[in-house]
């Protein structure tokens, strides 16, 4: 059986990804840093696709809603868009669009249970919805890259230092404080995160995904699931919600 196809685009602080579904199954997906018209113009030539969902943390360029809206039934995700879950969060207007994603895809995994979600990209999110299908919130912190920015930018001396998970805990020198003190520092961060969870809510499932989770996936002691594209994969369920209305 055959399903209509879907394009899925995330617009991120650093980066653009975006996916192809037929139904549920995912086709294609990769990431760019601009989405061009011959990116496009070459998705559309290779896939026929029916339906398209934009979530954006930067500005949606105008004319990438041209030129979907010309080919496909277009959704551009915001506050008012019906959802797969029940969003509890006070100030939804406010909610970023890729955290609204992530939930939807955590919960279409994973139907009444207790899901966190950690996605670790510019920022850390934490995200919780509960087996009753209820979104209530959770945690923002600086991720991986802005830790390290923000040492360099923010002291006299210290060194922007690249990205790497140490396999020790004490820095003998600078570079190996910087890395010690960020990477053990966000290790021990989402531990206790998933810890105060766990003892909250039973049968707790964790899901990691983002850029950074590579990271920390092998380090985290709890059970968890890493989802490389889960954003993607919940901008389809999105989609699929609201086929009926569209």
């Amino acid at each position: 059986m055959k399903f209509e196809m879907n394009l899925t685009i995330d617009i991120g602080n650093t980066r653009i990804k975006y996916a192809v579904f037929e139904g549920d199954e995912l086709l294609f997906v990769h990431q760019t840093d601009k989405l061009t018209g011959s990116i496009m113009a070459g998705l559309t030539e290779k896939f026929s696709i029916n339906h398209v969902i934009i979530a954006d943390v930067a500005e949606i360029s105008p004319d990438i809603i041209e030129y979907f809206e010309k080919k496909s039934k277009l959704l551009i995700l915001d506050e008012q868009t019906p959802l797969p879950f029940k969003n509890l969060y006070a100030t939804p207007q406010t909610l970023g669009k890729d955290r609204i994603a992530a939930i939807a895809g955590a919960y279409a995994m994973y139907p009444e249970q207790n899901i966190l979600v950690l996605d670790a990209g510019t920022a850390i999110t934490y995200e919780f919805i509960n087996a009753q299908g209820e979104y209530l919130g959770g945690g923002i912190s600086p991720g991986v890259r802005l830790r390290f920015k923000a040492l360099n930018t923010y002291t006299g001396r210290l060194p922007l230092i690249e990205p790497d998970m140490p396999d020790f805990l004490i820095g003998t020198s600078t570079k190996d404080a910087i890395l010690s003190g960020v990477m053990n520092g966000m290790l021990s961060e989402m531990q206790g995160f998933i810890e105060k969870y766990n003892a909250g809510y039973p049968e707790l499932k964790v899901i990691l995904t983002g850029g950074d989770a590579f990271y920390f996936e092998p380090y985290l002691k709890n059970r968890i699931f890493a989802v490389p594209n889960l954003v993607l994969t919940g901008l389809n369920k999105i989609l699929l919600h609201n086929a009926p209305n569209r």
